[in-house]
């Protein structure tokens, strides 16, 4: 299974959601990146993502984007083949 890594806050239900979701998935362990208590953690994320909001999540070096992309990616079914890959 791909590593998966997440840029998050201490408050935020969209990255509980998509933690949920990704743990349904068989996800056991996700590397969490707080932007919120990390400056220079938040700068990078920005710089990776061109996004500001959190989460941002990447699956292997695939950024999947936040957590409605996450789902739509689920939905159409390429969310299990993305975390299963080589």
């Amino acid at each position: 299974m791909q590593t998966v890594t997440m840029y998050t806050t201490a408050v935020c239900p969209f990255c509980t959601r998509a933690k949920q979701l990704l743990s349904a998935k068989g996800v056991q362990r996700i590397e969490e990146i707080r932007v919120d208590s990390d400056s220079a953690a938040r700068i990078r994320m920005v710089e990776l993502t061109g996004r500001r909001t959190v989460p941002q999540i990447f699956i292997g070096q695939t950024h999947v984007g936040g957590c409605d992309d996450l789902m739509a990616l689920d939905a159409k079914g390429a969310l299990n083949p993305l975390l299963n890959a080589a």
